[in-house]
């Protein structure tokens, strides 16, 4: 223990610590100027993305380790630790000695450093354990040295580490407090004005096209334009050429036009706000747009914050201030700011404040803030606690004074506000390979025209005066004689080369971007719409934020998930305690209530002065132990135990008092007081709230002190400083001084980063530390999370060594997270163990189904999680995800070669090969066609193979699952053992990472996606999942608990887990149903037109004339066959979602491209071939014998074109609505209107050609014939496709119209007889 008596004892400040601190009181040095010699390895000073400016390092051993250690930071800073030199600790010459102030009485000692400017807020948002690389193993040899360095060399060490670039930085901004006009004239910072929109009414049209020609389809488009402007090539009108590019131009340009004018009346709205301003001294307002650095503003309650500033003063006399940083981070908890206490002092006295703020150029971490404040010659430092940032709201705080640090587009809101990667539709990349192939038929037909007519000018060189269209004379009246410009064979070839491309331009459909983007805005209507996916609980209904990749969610063969608040609620409650080897919780009930707990309530009843918001039922026999006279070892770390709940966190208590519900009661004691705590971190809220429970209720924080009650007796403690947790020490610490002026240091802290600094060598301690490790075995095995706490004594001597170190390191402007963690390594050992906590995190609702449909359907799902391996292998079970009959396969290697060894192992043992192209596919088809569902009325016949040949392969095994966990990791991704992990990997059912850091996580996407052609969805709800989120092919956001990082940089987001088995199953099924026809049917509509063309030009010696109008062919793909196509693509289904989610099986069709690959196209572009044949040879036998005209031949095609493509699509829609009849007969409606008013107007050449051919029977006959002998073999070969060769969907579609017919049927006389 760290103190022989009770806490609320008055005994004297240093008396006595206990024994087993006496036997540790030489403190010696580790190895980067520890004050322990079993500190921690993963509290290491170097962080993975910087380097310690510590000397005397050995300069190939750096060149070594940098590489690694840039990723990797634990183990980095491990491995750098464990090859230190002994030159290290020599004392550099240039070296001057600080002064300690130790000449000054302890409690007389000037606290330069208060609670709010210690944070490192790094990590603020990442309290749950990270992975990180173990911190088991320190050599021997190095402990030996270590032992021997002395004291003095290492505190003066660290201190010259420290204080060297105390004041240094990289260009720093300086900011003169209340002198705005010093500020900017020396530095020109940016003013307060904002501007989030793109352009402006110059530049818009310029930067939007250019923006919009970035697509090289459009670039394609002008070109032909272009073209059809010269007189040798203009096939069509000059006009109409134009026309289909500038509609496309046209619509986006209005739809972007009318997005930025929003943004523009937003940024006018904003900048248009006012502040309050000190002028004069006094408060004004001005204008947000006008403020500048160095300006003082007062904010008040509720408000806005205009830009970034730092704290002043606040109507707390504290110095304390609540924000909501929702529009920030998307967080609805309060966090608390500080103002530093020498400022809010001098303000409430009345003082004109003058300084300097020394800060670090606007960067976009929100979560860190490095500066020094100079105030009459005295320096403090300022840290993210004392800024407050643009965005955020001033909340239960009266009012706040802030000096300017950073305006306008230099806050950290709007250097934020850039938008996530853009990501690329995988069906849209295979839509270039076709395009490809379009273009190659493209130039084939152009080089046969001109060739052809190269050739044929050749046979008739000498008729051409006198042959139609290439005659070399004019016969007309008012030319007559004239000769036309004739070029020459060779010239004139070419020139058919090049109006052949106008002609045939629309073979490349500029139609379907458009057609597309407004297809995937009507599939993200109704996706946002439905209220399957609706959360009730957080008010949050799905979003689309991103509209490119619909698609993709019909293809996914990978989830990548989190497990805290993704599979789990992250609503953390205290379920079990082992404290000094001894463990509690076994009284509490599923319900929280039981006779035992009855009594252990009437141990606090009388007591007690405060209660939780929402009550927690403790335990009775640690309630006793608690609560008893007995004095002793057992009860002290209890109690310290529970203290150290209450006091190491930061969490915010919100106190409202209210009247004792008894009034029999109430004269003979206080009412209780009602208490409810926020916090950034909820594991933080639930240890606060358990202590609380037990008699330990915070009550009261300031940036100085906190204030407990304990059991109804005020306790009051100073707090020195707080080392906040973070990723690489993987702990959080509190220095606190009692009020009998005792000093104490408590932590808590993930397993494995504890035990290597607690105090070694003795029986009890050893004792207590196996008992409380197999406790929390136990409670990792139960799906617990787990926290080890501890605490020790600080003599005098080491709190003045430690509190010079922290303020050196908390004012430093360079790498001042990595001081700070040096400066923690410095008391965060030799520590006393107390005891740990199991926290319960409940699985979310439907967790387990839809967990269960995704793998029915042939989705991997792999957890990647920070817990511990026993906590996710538990939460696996539960979930589902692990089965018992599953043969798991453990990795947890501590080298290159161990991990080598386990992955050879297990594949030898497995029999899984190298991932060659057969060993995919073959693993492929095992994974996808096993646990086949069965549907009625039908088998899959093409997956009997598939499904006999994966069980021959996986006979002598269960289904597979790999648990892996982050420590292997780092040897594995950064070594080349990647393809070892691959291909074990894609062999298992399941894969489970654990401890694993944030790139880790994105690490192991970007496996699967650069081995791989399957796609990726991952789903998180943290900042720590960002990286994965924008990493996968799809990344999926949840609106949990914390906070709404990763919806902000996600592509879609919802409230539950759940609803991604209908995001898949059934949106992302129907959407690749959709695009893929949409895309098929775009290329056939165009290139039948195109084909019926060609074989014209074909009859008419090559001259690149057309028999259709200009118009025709302009308002074809724009008018006459677009809406259908719009329609369909957003509201047709081939399946019902009961369908979809009883038989997740069907979803593998996706993956399986079967709406859309070479196949289909290559058996369209037939289609297509047969049709345009159909089209073009049966007027012209219909009509071989008359004397019609081209023009009427012309019209002919046209209306023959669009009836034929538009019954072509009406034979595929599965799903006939009003809508749906409406846009197809409409769209011919609308073709024969066209075309009448066009064959109206006079000038036109076609003049009156429809009214003469809607008289003869031959035009309706020519019609019909077209379209029976043109669908005929597309329909035959659907009628025997579905009787002998029958998918999945095809099956599945008549078990549904079936089920349908007998409920029609069968319920029809019931209705009847009723």
């Amino acid at each position: 223990m760290s103190s022989g008596k009770p806490l609320l004892s008055t005994s004297e400040p240093s008396s006595a610590t206990s024994p087993h601190h006496r036997r540790h009181s030489s403190l010696t040095i580790g190895s980067l100027g520890r004050l322990c010699h079993n500190t921690s390895i993963s509290s290491s000073v170097t962080d993975g993305s910087q380097h310690s400016n510590l000397s005397d390092h050995n300069d190939e051993l750096e060149d070594e380790l940098e590489e690694f250690d840039e990723d990797i930071s634990p183990l980095g800073g491990a491995l750098r630790n464990s090859v230190e030199c002994p030159a290290y600790l020599r004392t550099r010459k240039k070296f001057k000695p600080v002064d300690l102030q130790l000449q000054l009485p302890l409690p007389e000692r000037k606290l330069l450093v208060s609670w709010g400017g210690v944070t490192d807020p790094q990590h603020v948002w990442s309290m749950r354990e990270v992975s990180g690389a173990s911190s088991q193993a320190v050599s021997s040899g190095i402990q030996d040295y270590l032992n021997k360095s002395q004291r003095s060399e290492r505190f003066l060490q660290i201190s010259m580490q420290l204080k060297e670039n105390l004041t240094h930085h990289d260009n720093p901004r300086l900011i003169h407090i209340n002198d705005p006009k010093r500020t900017n004239d020396n530095f020109e910072y940016s003013g307060n004005e904002i501007r989030t929109s793109k352009y402006t009414f110059l530049n818009f049209l310029p930067k939007n096209l250019f923006i919009q020609f970035h697509r090289v389809a459009y670039l394609y488009f002008l070109a032909i334009a272009a073209l059809n402007q010269l007189p040798p090539l203009a096939v069509f009108g000059r006009t109409v050429s134009l026309v289909p590019l500038l509609f496309v131009l046209t619509v986006t340009a209005v739809k972007d036009g009318y997005e930025d004018w929003r943004r523009h009346r937003s940024d006018r709205n904003e900048n248009n706000r006012e502040a309050l301003v000190l002028q004069s001294g006094k408060f004004h307002p001005k204008r947000w747009k006008k403020l500048q650095s160095g300006e003082v503003v007062k904010i008040c309650s509720d408000e806005t914050i205009p830009c970034d500033m730092v704290l002043l003063n606040t109507s707390d006399p504290s110095g304390i201030a609540y924000i909501q940083t929702m529009n920030l981070d998307g967080e609805s908890n309060l966090k608390t700011r500080y103002a530093r206490q020498e400022t809010n002092k001098l303000v409430l006295d009345g003082t004109i404040i003058s300084g300097v703020i020394t800060c670090e150029q606007p960067n976009r971490n929100i979560y860190e803030f490095t500066a020094n404040l100079e105030i009459k010659g005295q320096r403090y430092p300022l840290s993210q606690s004392n800024i407050i940032l643009r965005g955020c709201q001033l909340k239960n705080t009266e009012w706040a004074i802030g000096v300017v640090v950073y305006a306008g587009k230099d806050t950290k809101a709007m250097l934020n506000s850039a938008m996530s990667p853009a990501k690329r539709s995988r069906l849209e990349t295979y839509m270039n390979r076709e395009t490809f192939w379009l273009s190659v038929f493209l130039l084939i037909m152009c080089l046969v025209v001109a060739i052809g007519m190269g050739l044929w000018l050749n046979t008739h060189k000498n008729q051409l005066d006198t042959l139609p269209y290439y005659r070399k004379i004019y016969f007309d009246k008012k030319k007559f004689g004239e000769k036309y410009k004739y070029y020459g064979i060779p010239m004139e070839t070419f020139f058919s080369f090049l109006s052949s491309i106008i002609v045939f331009q629309i073979m490349i459909p500029i139609s379907l971007y458009i057609t597309m983007e407004l297809v995937r805005l009507g599939q993200s209507y109704f996706m946002i719409g439905d209220r399957h996916m609706y959360d009730s609980s957080s008010d949050s209904r799905f979003q689309c934020r991103s509209l490119n990749i619909n698609e993709d969610l019909g293809q996914i063969r990978y989830v990548f998930s989190d497990k805290t608040g993704t599979l789990t609620e992250n609503k953390m409650e205290f379920r079990k305690a082992s404290v000094w080897g001894k463990q509690y919780g076994s009284t509490l009930s599923v319900d929280g209530t039981g006779d035992t707990n009855v009594g252990a309530e009437a141990v606090l009843e009388g007591r007690r002065t405060w209660k939780l918001k929402s009550e927690i039922t403790p335990d009775s026999e640690l309630l006793k132990l608690l609560h008893n006279d007995l004095s002793g070892d057992e009860r002290i770390a209890a109690q310290e135990f529970f203290l150290t709940l209450a006091a190491c966190n930061t969490v915010i208590p919100i106190a409202t008092q209210s009247p004792s519900s008894s009034d029999t009661d109430s004269t003979l004691r206080a009412s209780y007081g009602i208490v409810d705590y926020q916090g950034e971190s909820p594991d933080e809220q639930a240890l606060v709230a358990a202590a609380s429970a037990y008699g330990y209720t915070l009550y009261e924080r300031t940036s100085g002190h906190i204030v407990v009650d304990v059991n109804g007796e005020k306790l009051r403690l100073v707090v020195l400083g707080l080392h906040e947790f973070d990723s690489v020490r993987k702990r959080m610490s509190v220095v606190i001084r009692f009020p009998n002026d005792s000093v104490k240091v408590l932590v808590k802290g993930a397993d494995t980063s504890m035990f290597s600094i607690l105090k070694r060598d003795h029986p009890d301690d050893n004792h207590t530390k196996h008992a409380t490790q197999s406790h929390l075995n136990e409670y990792s095995s139960e799906g617990l999370r787990t926290l080890v706490v501890a605490s020790r004594d600080l003599t005098g001597e080491e709190l003045v060594e430690w509190q010079s170190t922290y303020e050196d390191a908390s004012t430093s402007l360079t790498d001042r997270s990595i001081k700070l963690r040096q400066t923690a390594a410095l008391i965060e050992c030799d520590l006393t163990l107390l005891g740990a906590t199991a926290i319960e995190d409940k699985l979310q609702e439907g967790v387990p189904e839809a967990i269960e449909s995704l793998r029915q359907a042939g989705i991997k799902v792999w957890v990647l999680t920070g817990d511990k391996q026993e906590t996710a292998i538990s939460i696996g079970l539960s979930c589902k995800l692990l089965t018992a009959d599953m043969e798991q396969i453990i990795i947890n290697g501590t080298s290159e070669s161990e991990c080598r060894k386990f992955l050879c192992d297990a594949k030898a043992k497995y029999c899984v090969k190298s991932a060659n192209s057969c060993d995919q596919i073959s693993v492929w088809r095992q994974n996808t066609e096993s646990d086949y569902l069965e549907i009625p009325l039908g088998t899959k016949l093409s997956s009997l193979q598939q499904q006999h040949a994966g069980q021959e392969e996986g006979a002598s095994f269960g289904p597979l699952a790999l648990i892996i966990d982050g420590n292997s990791l780092v040897y594995i991704l950064e070594k080349d053992l990647e393809s070892e992990l691959f291909d074990l990997a894609t062999s298992c059912k399941v894969v489970l990472c654990c401890r694993v850091a944030p790139l880790q996580k994105a690490g192991i996407v970007d496996l699967i996606k650069c081995r791989s052609d399957d796609m990726t969805l991952a789903i998180g709800d943290g900042a720590n999942d960002v990286s994965m989120i924008q990493m996968a092919d799809v990344g999926v956001g949840i609106c949990g608990q914390e906070g709404r990082q990763a919806v902000m940089a996600s592509d879609f987001a919802m409230g539950q887990f759940r609803f991604l088995k209908r995001l898949l199953l059934v949106h992302g099924h129907w959407n690749y149903q959709r695009i893929g026809y949409l895309v098929l049917y775009n290329f056939y509509r165009n290139a039948v037109f195109v084909l019926m063309l060609f074989w014209y030009i074909l009859y008419t010696a090559f001259s690149t004339t057309s028999a259709l109008t200009d118009w025709s062919s302009v308002f074809y793909s724009v008018l006459y066959t677009s809406l259908p196509t719009i329609v369909v693509g957003i509201l047709d289904k081939d399946l019902s979602h009961k369908t979809l989610l009883k038989y997740p099986k069907l979803y593998s069709a996706g993956y399986r491209q079967e709406s859309y690959n070479m196949s289909l196209f290559w058996i369209t572009m037939l289609d297509m071939l047969w049709q345009s044949l159909v089209l073009f040879y049966v007027p012209l036998f219909t009509y071989r014998d008359s004397t019609i005209d081209i023009w009427s031949m012309g019209s002919l095609w046209t209306i023959a074109v669009v009836i034929l493509v538009n019954m072509h699509l009406a034979m595929d829609i599965q799903r006939w609505v009003v809508i749906t009849h409406i846009s197809l007969w409409g769209s011919i409606s609308i073709t024969y209107s066209c075309m009448v008013v066009l064959d109206s107007i006079p000038v036109f050449p076609n003049y009156g050609t429809i009214y003469h051919l809607a008289k003869t029977p031959a035009y309706w006959l020519s019609i019909l014939l077209i379209v029976v002998v043109g669908l005929l073999p597309r329909f035959i070969f659907k009628v025997l496709q579905q009787i002998f060769w029958p998918s999945d969907i095809q099956i599945a579609r008549e078990a549904e119209i079936m089920s349908k017919r007998r409920h029609f049927f069968g319920s029809k006389p019931d209705r009847i007889s009723s």
